[in-house]
């Protein structure tokens, strides 16, 4: 009545036990195809993401620089 039972349960523990060398059989690059350029791939998609940010502080420095001056002086009078 059990054997059932002891069957999945050793089998699931071969199935444990041999999925750890699965995934290093596998080659890494078989899907990823590295060239000269990647890096500048990466580095094209990147630089918006860090010239963003300089870029919209210019920006809104831009702004309201005029409005700061003006409250300044309402602030003096």
């Amino acid at each position: 009545m059990n054997h059932p039972l002891i069957v999945r349960l050793l089998s699931l523990v071969a199935l444990l036990l041999t999925s750890g060398n699965l995934y290093a059989a596998t080659d890494s690059y078989r899907w990823l195809h590295v060239t000269i350029d990647t890096p500048w791939a990466i580095f094209l998609f990147l630089l918006p993401m860090v010239l963003f940010p300089a870029i919209l502080m210019a920006i809104l420095y831009w702004r309201f620089s005029g409005k700061k001056s003006t409250t300044a002086n309402e602030a003096k009078k």
